[in-house]
């Protein structure tokens, strides 16, 4: 079985699907951010974006998913498995996010913040974060194990796997962070402080 990395790049009809994606959380956003989250119906969104209400639903099942859906998490499990097997596994996943946040513009770095925020300070897209962590969480830990030639459901595999994801949620939950940069700046001091064994 090819690795993620090894995989062909997508076709035609995948790329516009995704730039249909994006453009419909990027009008989704700027509409959260004018008149709220919860004042903002789908069809609104679904008319800024120039499609229909039914098309919108093929691509978002609900008004949360259009919020929780992370275009990069694919592409950072890729560039993981790409990194050099010398790597341990922290010091892959901060090459993975330098290599991937560092392509973005400011506008699609703005974005991602705007998400980040409206994710912590809506309840209901809090709890569905937690389902959406436990997949990164499984996700995360299979392309760990396979890194380091152990098996996903290892205590010392899902230790490492939940120290890293906790240390992002910390992060950003943090009232000092005030952008996507200054969260990715503090993002690679909490790991470099997991890659040197916490020291306090």
């Amino acid at each position: 079985m090819s690795s993620q990395a090894e995989r062909p790049a997508p076709g035609l009809r995948e790329r516009k699907k995704a730039k249909t994606r994006a453009a419909i959380q990027r009008h989704a956003l700027r509409l959260f951010r004018e008149q709220g989250y919860d004042a903002t119906t789908v069809e609104q969104i679904a008319g800024a974006a120039e499609i229909s209400p039914s098309t919108f639903f093929r691509y978002f099942p609900t008004k949360e998913d259009v919020v929780l859906y992370d275009a990069f998490d694919p592409l950072l499990f890729a560039t993981f498995a790409a990194q050099p097997a010398e790597l341990s596994p922290i010091q892959a996943i901060r090459r993975s996010v330098h290599t991937v946040f560092g392509k973005l513009t400011a506008e699609e770095l703005r974005e991602q913040w705007e998400r980040a925020v409206l994710v912590l300070s809506v309840p209901e897209l809090r709890m569905r974060m937690l389902d959406a962590t436990v997949t990164v969480s499984q996700q995360l830990a299979a392309l760990v194990a396979e890194r380091v030639g152990r098996r996903a459901d290892e205590i010392a595999v899902q230790a490492l796997v939940g120290a890293v994801l906790g240390a992002l949620i910390a992060v950003v939950a943090t009232d000092a962070v005030r952008s996507m940069e200054d969260y990715l700046a503090r993002m690679d001091a909490s790991l470099a402080c997991l890659e040197a064994g916490l020291p306090l």
